[in-house]
Parts: structure tokens; C-alpha cells; sequence
């Protein structure tokens, strides 16, 4: 039985000027994928997540997020519907601690307001307490408990990648979106990285679309690829297909072979 669609692009298509960054593309990201989204530089792969989050509108097409259209969507009403992602750019709060930042993730889902957190009001001090737990929970399976009390700015740039990844799962995401998340890591932390996206697709049940430029990376990690080359989508399926795929060859070699 096919699991539910969770994300679904009809001819998604954005235009800057005379330009299209994204042209027609077309797929489908199922409950509780390992999704890949590859292509050259330019190819319109982070124009793409820009669409999907909201940064973009759509010049023409659809996105639908669990069956609803959410074209049109404030970035922050998209991620409270369940859809959250890093940066291919290091975005943390440089001067908060690695605890802080992910409780920062967490406050998305803070049902208690402004005034009670202000006045220091129980629900507030009680949900605020729980935020931290929780954080101490994503920091613990992203190997970071550690340095829990270190400021951000002052990790190694392999663990900033990772507390990335642990702010925005604090969120509560049902779609995580990963931007070139081993960028700038060695081969041993690729490797732990790609066990720990195993991990957070298998035991906390997220579906999980990535961008990233290792193609290693990407063939060993995700179960299905899109590849993208200005703007338009060239290959979709396995990663068997996408490796021998002539269309793919010529678009990274400039030639096929």
C-alpha cells in the first residue's frame, strides 16, 4: 500500500524578470521518504526550496503540503503547518548557547503568549521548562549534549551544521528540507551525519528532502533523486537510474559518455 503524498509540485515554476529560475517542475515526496534534489550550480535547486517554504510564490503551478495549496503562504505560517528547513548559509543566533538555539527552534510551538512569558506567568515558566527538555533530547541524538552550554559561534563548523538540524527538528517538522547539510565536513562526519538522518527519518518518523553537491553523499543516503539543470527538471528515480542516467552525465560533465 503506497504511503500518503506529503509533498506534491505541479509545475511549480517561478520568474525573476525574463528569467525563469525554476521552469514546470513536477514531483511527488511521499510519508516518510529519504528524497534527494541534486543538479549544477544554478540548476534552481534552493530556488526550489525557496517555493516550497515560502520565501517565493509561485509565478505559475502548485505546491500542496498534505493535500492543501500552499502557494501564497507567509514563510511562517508554512513552517507552523510542518515544514521546516536549514540553510545552505549557517543561520544560528551566534551569541546564544547551543541549548538556546534549539529552544528558539522549539518556541514555534508555544501556546502560552507574549505577556504570560514577559511576566514570568506558570504556563509559561512550565512550557518554557519543557522547551529545554526537549532540546536536551534533539541535542542528545545529534551528539551535541556536550557543548550544550557553548555558545554557537564557537563550534567547530561540522557541529553548527548539526545544530542546525537539531533547531529545526525542535520546530516539529513532518517535512524537514536539508540544504547541503555535509557541506564544509570531512569523510568520517559525512558519515555520522548521514546515520543521523537515517535516524531522524526512522525513529522520529520525518520525511526528509535534501539538496547537496556530494554526490557519494547523496546516492548512499536517499532512496530517490530529482536532478534539475537550469531550472528544469532532466531525471527523476533511483539513485541506480540517476548515476547512468546520459541526461545527468552531460549535465555535470558537459558531455555525455
Amino acid at each position: 500500500m503506497s504511503k500518503p503524498v506529503v509533498l506534491d509540485l505541479k509545475d511549480a515554476t517561478i520568474r525573476f524578470g525574463g528569467l525563469i529560475a525554476v521552469n514546470k517542475v513536477n514531483f511527488n515526496i511521499h510519508e516518510g521518504d529519504l528524497f534527494g534534489l541534486i543538479g549544477p550550480n544554478g540548476a534552481g535547486k534552493t530556488t526550489c526550496f525557496n517555493l516550497i517554504t515560502g520565501v517565493y510564490t509561485p509565478t505559475e503551478g502548485d505546491i500542496f503540503f498534505k493535500g492543501n495549496r500552499i502557494n501564497g503562504l507567509a514563510p511562517n505560517k508554512i513552517a507552523a503547518r510542518g515544514i521546516c528547513r536549514t540553510f545552505q548559509n549557517i543561520r544560528l543566533f551566534g551569541s546564544l548557547s547551543v541549548l538556546e538555539n534549539v529552544v528558539v527552534g522549539g518556541f514555534l510551538r508555544h501556546r502560552t503568549g507574549l505577556l504570560s512569558a514577559l511576566a514570568y506567568l506558570p504556563p509559561a515558566i512550565h512550557e518554557t521548562a519543557a522547551l529545554r527538555v526537549q532540546a536536551m533530547e534533539l541535542l542528545e541524538v545529534l551528539d551535541l549534549a556536550d557543548v550544550a552550554d557553548v555558545r554557537s559561534r564557537d563550534l567547530p563548523y561540522g557541529k553548527q551544521r548539526r545544530l542546525e538540524i537539531a533547531r529545526a527538528m525542535a520546530t516539529g517538522p513532518e517535512l524537514l528540507l536539508l540544504d547541503e547539510p555535509a557541506a564544509g565536513m570531512n569523510p568520517n562526519e559525512k558519515e555520522d551525519l548521514a546515520e543521523t538522518v537515517r535516524l531522524i527519518r526512522d525513529n522520529f518518523g520525518k520525511t526528509i528532502l535534501l539538496i547537496e553537491h556530494d554526490m557519494k553523499f547523496v546516492m548512499n543516503l536517499c532512496e530517490k533523486i530529482v536532478v534539475l539543470d537550469h531550472g528544469e527538471e532532466i531525471a527523476q528515480g533511483p539513485p541506480a537510474e540517476i548515476r547512468n542516467n546520459p541526461k545527468v552525465i552531460e549535465a555535470y560533465l558537459g558531455e555525455a559518455v
